[in-house]
């Protein structure tokens, strides 16, 4: 018997973290905190500072941190205990019995009895109920479709049907499956399940690995809710989920145990997004991110830089957008190092990091703007250090990744960049801001070329970039960019394995052309057509050329307007990603 206990929730010390606004650990990384004496927009110091001397602005900054008296809740971790098991189903006891079925599956004879083995089984001892029942709930075995009936006559309490559809192939189907898992459970109070697939002989030795873990992911994943900005919650009542048909042994084992550390790692990119403006700010960011590294320090290390070094760096297209807020940036730059071997392939993680976007001057307004939602613009960070947090649990071997972030908000004040402003970036080239609110791309522009410069071979971004993605893709689909066959037959292939979807778009040269300044190397935004691929271009501009490259904006997938919350999109494919990557593969 294979068992793995999961958490849903991140630890009562993480989740403290975010109360110690913005209180430093000196232990576990390297801090620069000399304050700037000139304002750092487009790094010219030719303009007096405006800023208030330090005391003040310090008081400032956390006033900012605790605005609105809100803190998060204490949330205590709750475990699902999962295990691999070869019994008798109508022995099994607990609360409900879970059984995927495909259409097909549903097939009767003559007799009206199902010609599914495991079906007829189920229905013999149940004196045909469950047939009689499914034609009576008109449950098909379509994928969403579930019904859960109260019968007697086996050891659970309960049966579930759960429809999978016919193309249940896909890691995205059994993830789902498990999520169908988490709502029956829920609804009917449910603290013991157990899981079974109607034809799980249909899977190859390998399907059923990757499938039990997709089963435990969709289960993690939708039992759990972020409640800690609620004043009343309900603690889940699951307590231990049983799969039973895809074996069991240590190579089972060690498959939940992955999907235990990715889900943990999903889960953290989640509560990140899901947090407010005025809880998760710049340096409580930096501070999450420094968490990492001291709870897997012998693994991460991690260099947390302030306005006066990133001036030094000259990241003045950064520090452009930074201008504006009282809350200041931090640029955080996490580094895995494998605790043991060789390094043979070193990668790049980098996530846009607006903790909050008001759009700068070029205010966010009008309907469709979502200002409101703003908070979600540090979604590629958040699925950067998710996937950080999962490696660190994994600890892959051969590879070394950087995992960079140039965090800031897009605020307005007398400080702030105005569109006309010319930025130089780090890499000297210079970009007039015929828009402030296509900042994220400013940001990333510094983040680029400081990943560049840490010698890696391959860069991957993430970014909640462009409404012209959303427009064009959809809610749930991210666009992928990049010049790079290679790299995008390695990146789509790792999110087909996490079942994430990505589509890539094209980056058509041509267009650069709506991109060109006249009075500096470029302005920061094209025309309406082709939105997401001009933004694509300009941070082509901040890599070299000898390091391969793909941009993945997902302001679609980022979240989910029914749930209202986060979807931890991006970390499940980076932590693939990663793993392909490397010289020990699960």
């Amino acid at each position: 018997m294979a068992a793995i206990v999961v958490s849903l929730a991140s630890s009562s010390s993480r989740s403290l973290s975010l109360l110690r606004i913005p209180s430093i650990a000196f232990s576990s990384y390297t801090l620069f905190t000399k304050l700037p004496s000139f304002p750092l927009l487009g790094l010219s110091p030719a303009v007096p500072s405006l800023r208030s001397h330090r005391g003040k602005r310090m008081a400032h900054v956390l006033a900012q941190a605790t605005l609105g008296l809100t803190q998060p809740n204490l949330i205590e971790s709750h475990k699902i205990s999962f295990a691999a098991k070869e019994i008798d189903l109508v022995e099994w006891k607990g609360d409900i019995l879970a059984v995927a079925v495909t259409e097909k599956d549903l097939a009767k004879d003559e007799s009206s009895k199902f010609q599914n083995s495991i079906l007829n089984k189920l229905d013999s001892r149940l004196g045909g109920l469950l047939a009689e029942a499914s034609l009576e709930e008109d449950f098909t075995g379509k994928s969403g479709q579930s019904t859960v009936l109260r019968l007697p006559g086996l050891g659970s309490k309960r049966v579930g049907l759960i429809g999978i559809g016919n193309n249940s192939s896909s890691t995205a189907a059994y993830r789902s499956l498990g999520e169908s898992v988490a709502a029956a459970a829920k609804a009917a109070k449910a603290s013991n399940v157990a899981v079974v697939l109607a034809s799980p002989d249909a899977l190859s030795a390998e399907s059923k690995l990757s499938t039990a873990s997709a089963i435990v992911s969709g289960t993690v994943l939708g039992t759990f809710e972020d409640s800690r900005f609620k004043s009343d919650s309900k603690k889940p009542t699951l307590k231990s989920v049983d799969i039973f048909g895809l074996g069991t042994g240590p190579e089972l084992e060690k498959k939940l145990k992955y999907a235990e550390d990715v889900c943990s790692g999903i889960i953290l990119g989640r509560e990140l997004v899901n947090s407010p403006a005025n809880v998760l700010t710049p340096a409580v960011l930096a501070e999450e991110a420094s968490k990492i590294a001291s709870t897997y320090s012998d693994v991460f290390t991690a260099t947390i830089l302030d306005e006066e070094k990133c001036k030094e760096l000259k990241m003045g297209s950064y520090l452009g957008v930074a201008a504006a807020s009282t809350n200041p940036p931090r640029f955080i730059h996490l580094c895995y190092k494998p605790p043991s071997g060789q390094v043979k392939t070193k990668l790049a993680l980098v996530g846009k990091g607006l903790t909050f976007d008001s759009g700068g001057y070029n205010i966010k307004t009008g309907p469709g703007c979502s200002i409101e939602l703003m908070k979600f613009d540090m979604g590629g960070s958040a699925a950067v250090f998710g996937a950080a947090k999962a490696l660190g649990q994994i600890k892959p071997e051969g590879v070394e990744v950087h995992f960079i972030v140039a965090a800031c908000e897009n605020m307005i004040s007398g400080t702030g960049m105005r569109p006309g402003d010319i930025l130089t970036a780090s890499n000297g080239k210079t970009i007039e801001v015929n828009n402030t609110d296509a900042e994220g791309r400013l940001t990333l522009a510094d983040a680029l070329v400081y990943a560049c410069n840490q010698g890696v071979e391959k860069i991957v971004d993430l970014a909640t970039l462009t409404g012209a993605c959303v427009v064009a893709l959809g809610p749930t689909i991210a666009g992928v960019f990049t010049p790079s066959d290679d790299l995008a037959k390695e990146v789509i292939s790792a999110s087909e394995a996490a079942g994430e979807k990505l589509w890539r778009m094209p980056i058509e040269e041509s267009y650069w052309e709506s991109m060109k300044s006249g009075v500096a190397d470029m302005v920061n935004t094209g025309g309406r057509p082709g939105g997401a691929i001009t933004a694509a271009l300009f941070l082509k501009q901040f890599v070299d050329e000898k390091v391969q490259w793909m941009h993945i904006d997902l302001a679609g997938p980022v979240w989910n307007d029914k749930k209202k919350a986060a979807t931890g999109f991006g970390v499940s494919t980076l932590v693939e990603w990663v793993i392909s990557n490397s010289s020990s593969k699960n």
